[in-house]
């Protein structure tokens, strides 16, 4: 089955471009489009798309505050957000993470990495490009704990392995990368990352890259 996905942009010719490019794959299926976060709240009722992919900056309703009340406490339903952003423009690109968002993309990213980034969210994992998100953390770096800070008492609640994989996730490594550092399979990998998120309350791994670097454990610039 295709995967359903609905356009969420105030700039129409951005929304029509998108489009032109996700349709001409066979595995996607653009399945509405709106002009701001009132409207995508509605469609998404509507249409049930399994991908939203959501711009930050737009009229009556940001994409942050569309996004929560789509993926936030509660909602049960398939979709998942995809943010995007200008990045040197866009401040709220955190704040769309911490709402639920499964990753975000440049909107001037190659026509093959935004249709590799819809798959990527749709099977459920989270589009956590690292050098985006270095970039990123490194912004807010002046917001984040110090590192000298006590760790949260969540943190208490991890295994010394599995605190090693979220170091590692924060750092924005695959499954298979962080395998390959720590010399286990990806199968064991994964069952690590799904303790954690259980543990800790985290969506995706998105969510837990944010929690790793706002509670210190990761600092930015750190290895």
């Amino acid at each position: 089955m295709a995967i359903r996905v609905l356009l969420v942009d105030d700039q129409p010719l951005l929304r029509t471009g998108f489009r032109m490019i996700l349709e001409a794959e066979q595995d996607l299926a653009v399945v509405g489009e709106a002009g701001d976060g009132l409207q995508a709240l509605d469609q998404v009722r509507a249409l049930q798309p399994d991908v939203v992919l959501m711009d930050i900056r737009m009229p009556r309703m940001d994409g942050v505050e569309a996004t929560r009340q789509i993926t936030g406490p509660g909602r049960d339903g398939p979709a998942k957000v995809l943010v995007l952003t200008t990045f040197d423009l866009d401040e709220y690109v955190v704040e769309a993470l911490r709402a639920g968002a499964s990753g975000f993309l440049l909107k001037d990213a190659p026509a093959h990495e935004l249709v590799q980034a819809i798959r990527v969210v749709a099977a459920g994992e989270a589009m956590l490009a690292p050098s985006i998100t270095r970039r990123l953390l490194d912004k807010y770096a002046d917001h984040l704990p110090s590192g000298e800070d006590e760790m949260p008492d969540t943190l208490h609640t991890l295994t010394d392995r599995e605190v090693e994989v979220l170091k590692l996730v924060a750092r924005g490594l695959s499954n298979a990368e962080i395998a390959a550092d720590l010399f286990v399979s990806e199968t064991t990998v994964k069952t690590h990352v799904g303790h954690v998120l259980t543990k800790l309350g985290l969506r995706d791994r998105v969510q837990a890259a944010v929690f790793a670097y706002e509670s210190g454990l990761v600092r930015p610039g750190a290895q």
